[in-house]
């Protein structure tokens, strides 16, 4: 899938992984060597994330029931919880960087495009 912003029509990542079954959801980014500019994973349901077992930071999108942008966090880094965001139904995991290369910010509507 690519994603794009609908506010400015910037594609923030050519290839969105989904991860809709729970044990894609339990697995995520650990263990991974790295996440590649352009590549991106989908979690959903989800409201927050953690980054256990990760070596390197990451941008996260919250999304609501309609893929509006409703928190953002930029280079998240390895050993972390995030914070929880009730109003999100999703995240969008992203290599750091991605959110302020494209501009992305809060508010922002967003479109998955297979």
């Amino acid at each position: 899938m690519k994603l794009v912003n609908l506010r400015n029509e910037e594609i923030i990542a050519e290839h969105v992984n989904p991860a809709y079954q729970f044990f894609k959801r339990l697995r995520g980014l650990m263990f991974t060597a790295d996440l590649e500019e352009g590549v991106g994973l989908h979690i959903k349901p989800c409201r927050s994330i953690h980054t256990f077992f990760m070596n390197y930071d990451i941008d996260v999108l919250y999304l609501n029931e309609s893929n509006v942008v409703v928190a953002v966090d930029e280079s998240f880094e390895p050993g972390k919880f995030g914070k929880v965001y009730a109003d999100a139904n999703s995240v969008i995991e992203l290599p750091s960087g991605t959110i302020s290369q494209t501009e992305t910010k809060v508010g922002d509507q967003v479109s998955l495009e297979r």
